[in-house]
Formats: C-alpha cells, sequence, structure tokens
C-alpha cells in the first residue's frame, strides 16, 4: 500500500507531480541536488495552488493543508518512500545510477517508477537492483492538469507492482493506461507525427508554421502542434523523436526534422527559452 511518495528532480515535471501526489493526500517529498530548482518549485506550486484558490476548486485552508505535505529535501539520503517517482533528464545511465542509489537507501518494498517518455524500461531494469520493483509512470506536461498516466510494463516488471501504481493513479484523480513496454509507448508513438509531418509540410513550404497551428486548433486540437512543441520544450520534443528514430532503425517514419535540430542548436527550445517556434521574449 502506497502511503508516502518521493519525486526526484525539481524541474517543471517532477514539481508538477510533487503537486499532484500531494493533491491525493500524500506525504511528498520532493528531492533535487540544486537548491536553487527547489526553490523555483515552491514557488511554482504555490502559484498553481494560488490559481486554484481563484477559481474557487479550494479554499486556502486545503491549499495551506496540501503545501505543508510537500518536502523539500536536496540530501539523497532523506528520499525514502513507497513510492519514487524520478523525473530527471533523459538519460539512462543517470537514471539507472539515480534508482541504483535509492535502492541502497530504501527498504526492500520501495516501488521504483520512472516519468521517461522514450526511453525503455526493460533496458533500464536490466540494470538496477531488484528489476521486478521498476516500472513505468509516465505523466504528460502540465502534470496537474493533464489526466492520462502510462503505467509501462517493462520485461520484469512484477503484475503486483504494476497493478499498484495503476490504482494509485486512480487514487491521484488520473487516467493510468496499462501498456507494455515499447519504444515511444503509445502517446509519443502515435503523436510523433502530429510534430513531424506538420514541420515537414513547413520544410516544404506548404504552409506556415502559424498556419498549420491555425487549421490543427480550428479541427478540435487544444493546441497546434508548434505551440504544443514550445510548451513541451523542443530539446525534449527531439529527443523523444531521436530516441524513436533510433529504435525503429532510422525508418523514415521518424526521422527528426531539421528545422527543429536548427532550433535545438541555437539554445531556441520553446517557453523555457523564450523562444522557439514563437517568440516568447515580448
Amino acid at each position: 500500500m502506497i502511503q508516502s511518495i518521493c519525486v526526484i528532480g525539481a524541474g517543471t515535471m517532477g514539481s508538477g507531480i510533487a503537486l499532484v501526489a500531494a493533491q491525493g493526500g500524500f506525504v511528498t517529498t520532493l528531492f533535487d541536488v540544486n537548491a536553487t530548482m527547489l526553490d523555483k518549485a515552491a514557488t511554482a506550486i504555490k502559484a498553481n495552488l494560488d490559481f486554484l484558490i481563484s477559481k474557487q476548486k479550494i479554499s486556502a485552508l486545503d491549499a495551506s493543508a496540501i503545501f505543508s505535505r510537500i518536502n523539500f529535501i536536496s540530501d539523497i539520503q532523506h528520499c525514502k518512500a513507497d513510492l519514487l517517482i524520478e523525473a530527471i533528464i533523459e538519460n539512462a545511465a543517470a537514471k539507472i545510477e539515480l534508482f541504483n542509489k535509492l535502492a541502497h537507501v530504501n527498504d526492500d518494498n520501495a516501488i521504483f517508477a520512472s516519468n521517461t517518455s522514450s526511453l525503455s524500461i526493460s533496458t533500464l531494469q536490466r540494470s538496477i537492483s531488484h528489476p521486478e520493483r521498476v516500472v513505468g509512470m509516465h505523466f504528460f506536461n502540465p502534470a496537474p492538469v493533464m489526466k492520462l498516466v502510462e503505467v509501462v510494463k517493462g520485461e520484469q516488471t512484477s503484475n503486483s507492482v504494476s497493478q499498484t501504481v495503476y490504482d494509485l493513479c486512480k487514487q491521484l484523480n488520473k487516467t493510468p493506461v496499462l501498456c507494455k513496454d515499447a519504444p515511444g509507448f503509445v502517446v509519443n508513438r502515435v503523436a510523433r507525427h502530429y510534430y513531424l509531418e506538420a514541420m515537414k509540410i513547413v520544410e516544404q513550404g506548404i504552409a506556415s508554421i502559424e498556419n498549420v497551428d491555425a487549421i490543427m486548433e480550428a479541427t478540435g486540437f487544444k493546441m497546434g502542434p508548434f505551440k504544443l512543441m514550445d510548451l513541451i520544450g523542443l530539446d525534449i520534443n527531439l529527443s523523444v523523436s531521436q530516441s524513436l528514430y533510433d529504435a525503429f532503425n532510422n525508418a523514415e517514419r521518424f526521422k527528426p526534422a531539421a528545422m527543429q535540430i536548427d532550433k535545438v542548436a541555437k539554445g531556441a527550445l520553446g517557453k523555457k527559452s523564450g523562444k522557439g517556434f514563437y517568440d516568447y521574449l515580448n
């Protein structure tokens, strides 16, 4: 039974997941080695709670209780919980090292979940202690708003662990989907072409970025592909495309777009850098 949750990585995704856990009533720990990141996360979480108060979704008393359930720490020795969710960089070696460190800190019943959007859970767990307790738990940005969570069962993930995480997602008021480990899981594999085909259309001079976004939004999508890539982060979006391109033996349909590669090389990463396909500096 999950009673405590520790989130590792205090970036946008990590802080969002920590807020979701605290809203669900769980004792929550948010860890990052960078104290500045923890301060930014605390500010972002408070801003989210203030927004919910302004929309009369929660009371000020509720907000105070939610925030009080989050413990901000920078010492990995205090990363102890029933469920530990990593939300660090998309690098397999870094995730493996982290989980093996956490295994020494936690007891034999702790579950280790990766928020990876594209790395293979099966590959990760082959180099991690207690691979049967490793599972994918892919939240979507922004985590407090987006309902879907992909619960990814690796080759060695036990049925009890995947079921426990699936049930937890429901407790967190999320919509879990259980899937087997595969490149891009479900959403990123299907959605890849939403981005890649949009960029091909622009590269071929068929339509402008603005027109592609306007057309897709007019057909019912909440955000056009270029606005969505800017929100996600062009570097993150590109890394997922590259991951699928590699996993499918350089299949042309997953080939990263030149225009996105160029943007990332120039540091135009979207909203977080102030400029991507659109300019957010003004």
